[in-house]
C-alpha cells in the first residue's frame, strides 16, 4: 500500500490478498475494511454508552425521534411509528417501558381524547441529554486523529459515498 503515514492492521490485509487476487482494488479494500472496523468501534462504543446509561437500544431511538421534534418534543404515535419504521403495536410496546419510568407521557389531545400524543418529560429529555453525551465522548475519541481540516474532508467525501448510495433521506437514525 501507498501512503505517507503509519502503517495498520489492514495494510497487511490487503497487502497478502492484493498477492492472492489480482482483480482486487487494494485501494477500495483498504477503505472498505478501514470503514467496516470504524463501523464496528461505533456501534460498540454506542451498545456500552446504552449499557452504562440503562436503556435499551430501541427505547433510545424513542427518545431521540422525540428529542428531534424540538419543543414541546412530542409526536403522535403514527408518526413516532413512521419515522422508526415500526408497526403500532412494536410502537406500544416500546412505549409501555418508557412510560413506566417516567420518560415519557401519553395524553389525549384536548379536542379529541381519542387522539394521543406521546410527550418526552423532564426526566426523558435528562436520560437523552446523558446518553447522546456520552455517545459523543466516544465519537470524539474515535475521531482524535484528525485535524478539524481533516473532519471536514472526511465528512464530505462520506456524504458524497452516501448519496452515491441513494440514502440522502435516511436521516441518521443509528
Amino acid at each position: 500500500m501507498r501512503g505517507g503515514g503509519e502503517r495498520d492492521c489492514v495494510d497487511e490485509l490487503v497487502e497478502a490478498w492484493a498477492s492472492e487476487l489480482a482483480w482486487l482494488d487494494p485501494v477500495q479494500e483498504a477503505i472498505t475494511v478501514r470503514l467496516a472496523m470504524l463501523g464496528r468501534t461505533l456501534a460498540q462504543v454506542r451498545r456500552r454508552a446504552l449499557v452504562d446509561g440503562g436503556l435499551e437500544h430501541g427505547h433510545f431511538k424513542v427518545l431521540l425521534a422525540l428529542r428531534r421534534e424540538g419543543p414541546p418534543y412530542e409526536a403522535s404515535p403514527s408518526q413516532l411509528a413512521e419515522r422508526l419504521g415500526l408497526t403500532r403495536g412494536a410502537l406500544s410496546a416500546r412505549l409501555a417501558p418508557l412510560e413506566g419510568q417516567g420518560l415519557i407521557v401519553r395524553r389525549g389531545e384536548s379536542a379529541d381524547r381519542r387522539r394521543v400524543r406521546v410527550r418526552l418529560t423532564a426526566a426523558g429529555r435528562a436520560a437523552f441529554e446523558r446518553q447522546a453525551e456520552v455517545e459523543n465522548r466516544g465519537e470524539t475519541a474515535l475521531l482524535a486523529g484528525l485535524t478539524p481540516k481533516e473532519r471536514r474532508t472526511l465528512a464530505e467525501l462520506l456524504r458524497k459515498v452516501v448519496l452515491g448510495q441513494g440514502a440522502a433521506g435516511d436521516g441518521g437514525q443509528e
